[in-house]
């Protein structure tokens, strides 16, 4: 079983800092709902971010989509050799069920993510998403991986094809991949770092390419 963990991702509702400026007022209204209802979003939020601490990496939910899209429907999630996590930089969790459908497009997907920040779980009855406070360590010592790999771009370079075979070499072993455009990590995780490619690639490139080389040393 892997377990994928997207980590210190973008991911939030509108910080009370900026909630009373325009763009922020204007895209609420727009779309019927309270300033702290709606998801942080640079592509709406820009000159807002500006104000914010980190504003440069901030409000980037379509990095998240992305990711949980490609690990949702690939195939090891659908042989049931996969686990899904989104950490977040304010230190929530959210817990995906392998079964989890998740909305193809983006603005469905950005309504999903401020139901599950307001009730905590959608549906409801079914809790395909759950979300809860919690630490990107804190998580890991739940899961209780028996390795742990952070994507760095300074990381041990190895092929991806090297790392889907070191992969298999454990039973229970974490991936950790940034949920967020530039920069580093926020939190501290101890593990091994690890390079598949000689420059920088986006996240969801990373997650397609950790998931197909690690299937094809496990299921092929």
């Amino acid at each position: 079983m892997l377990h994928l963990v997207i980590a210190d991702s973008e991911l939030e509702l509108v910080p009370e800092k900026i909630r009373d400026h325009p763009s922020v007022v204007n895209y609420a209204r727009k779309r019927g709902k309270k300033p702290d209802e709606v998801l942080l979003d640079s592509t709406y939020h820009h000159s807002a971010l500006k104000l914010l601490e980190d504003g440069e990496r901030r409000g980037r939910p379509d990095i998240v989509h992305l990711c949980l899209i490609n690990a949702l429907e690939s195939i090891l999630n659908k042989e049931g050799k996969l686990r899904v996590y989104v950490h977040t930089r304010n230190d929530e969790v959210i817990y995906i069920k392998p079964e989890t459908r998740l909305p193809r497009n983006y603005n469905r997907f950005v309504g999903l993510m401020e139901s599950l920040f307001k009730n905590k779980a959608v549906p409801r009855n079914l809790e395909l998403l759950k979300m809860r406070k919690g630490t990107l360590s804190e998580l890991l010592e739940e899961i209780s991986p028996d390795g742990i790999f952070i994507m760095h771009e300074n990381g041990n370079l190895l092929t991806p094809k090297e790392f889907g075979e070191k992969l298999v070499n454990y039973a229970s072993p974490a991936v950790i991949i940034g949920g967020f455009p530039h920069g580093d990590f926020l939190s501290e995780v101890k593990g091994e770092r690890i390079s598949i490619y000689k420059e920088p690639l986006m996240a969801w490139s990373v997650v397609n390419e950790v998931l197909i080389n690690y299937e094809g040393s496990l299921l092929w």
